[in-house]
């Protein structure tokens, strides 16, 4: 399957700024989603692969900011490249430590622009690939039965297969053969490589 194509998505509710912008994106190969407002984003939704969203400070309604912060709390991943023409220290400190890839004041550079978006969308681009990759850790765990999950749990803190079987009331054949199938089903070349997995599914790993 093709990929899915890098999107850059202009809010402004100013027209002549957003031609002006989508002909410069598009000039350099991006497709573009031009929108006048927060609500119109959010009834598109977000496209399936990379996107950054150049988004103006100040909008009808909720401010960019605040929509920043919005996301933030819905744990939704979205780079943002600010653009205004009434900015502020203030507001450019609380831009950043948002996680703005960049906040650029009217009339800004356009190579300043293609900067900012080429660096938003990397950003993206890495991000999609991690929760691609980690889709797939979780389907490999979903494959495991119960006691093979409880097994992962227990090897992954170093214990050992005596141990594990202690823990669990089974013989240690039994838990050879459930580490076996654990190593199998999550494809770990070795038990480092398992305790990785298990820390980036977040699986509790205190000992007994």
């Amino acid at each position: 399957m093709a990929e899915a194509p890098e999107t850059v998505i202009v809010i402004d509710d100013d027209q002549a700024i957003r031609e002006a912008l989508g002909s410069l994106l598009r000039s350099v190969g991006f497709d573009v989603k031009l929108l006048a407002s927060l609500g119109d984003f959010l009834r598109s939704g977000r496209p399936n692969g990379p996107t950054c969203l150049v988004l103006d400070v100040r909008l009808p309604g909720q401010s960019g900011l605040d929509f920043q912060l919005e996301l933030s709390r819905e744990n939704i991943q979205l780079p943002i490249v600010f653009i205004t023409g009434h900015g502020d220290i203030p507001m450019s400190v609380q831009a950043m430590k948002g996680g703005a890839v960049e906040f650029l004041t009217k009339p800004f550079r356009d190579q300043d622009l293609l900067d900012a978006v080429h660096l938003g969308l990397a950003r993206d681009r890495v991000w999609l690939e991690n929760e691609k990759a980690l889709a797939e850790l979780r389907r490999r765990f979903d494959s495991l039965t119960p006691r093979e999950r409880e097994v992962m749990a227990l090897v992954v803190t170093g214990r050992l297969n005596k141990q594990i079987a202690g823990d669990l009331g089974v013989s240690e054949i039994t838990v050879k053969v459930h580490r076996s199938q654990v190593m199998h089903k999550m494809r770990a070349r070795s038990l480092p490589e398992l305790a990785r997995m298990a820390d980036k599914l977040e699986l509790a790993q205190e000992k007994p």
